[in-house]
């Protein structure tokens, strides 16, 4: 966002998509307003990165990458965090509450897509291009990975996280979420 945007200034675009739309979509302020009380008050309303103008494109798009990979919950040392479900990146431990939970490989990778996505839906379509790439097994491998992640992470609790929304894709969320 630049500040000195016509009609509205950049600083109350960010504030409401943070606070009124809620939306945690990453921000970036690429503007040539550089004082500390403008650099503060962009953080303060939600921005997650404040750039000044003139600015090398090289710089611009190293932050971008970084902000997608926090975004994302790539960064090293990470956790991924859905209601009473945790991911530790690090360990590859995967607990909901007090419950250590175990996964398969493939069923990992799926979970960890479905974490950092949610509360978004996820197609089929894109698991099976994150997990499988060009070489997507039948569509049956995908749906038994499903199942077998949802009986471990729904089955023995009371609420459920997993949820199915018929031709559009997977959610994981709490259900008053959804």
């Amino acid at each position: 966002l630049d500040i000195m945007l016509p009609g509205i200034d950049g600083f109350e675009v960010c504030r409401r998509l943070r606070q009124e739309m809620h939306l945690h979509t990453p921000i970036i302020m690429l503007t040539a307003r550089d004082t500390i009380n403008d650099k503060v008050n962009g953080f303060d309303l939600g921005a997650d990165d404040y750039l000044i103008k003139p600015f090398e494109m090289r710089e611009l798009e190293a932050r971008l990458i970084a902000m997608i990979r926090r975004q994302r919950g790539e960064l090293e040392g990470g956790k991924l965090t859905v209601a009473d479900l945790t991911y530790d990146l690090d360990t590859m431990r995967v607990m909901r509450g007090d419950k250590l939970i175990k996964l398969s490989p493939i069923t990992l990778h799926i979970l960890r897509i479905l974490m950092r996505e949610s509360p978004k839906i996820v197609s089929r379509e894109r698991l099976e291009a994150e997990v499988w790439g060009d070489d997507a097994p039948d569509s049956d491998t995908l749906r038994s990975h499903l199942y077998n992640l949802r009986k471990s992470l729904d089955k023995p609790f009371q609420n459920q996280l997993m949820h199915t929304l018929p031709g559009v894709g997977y959610k994981l969320c709490r259900e008053e979420d959804l």
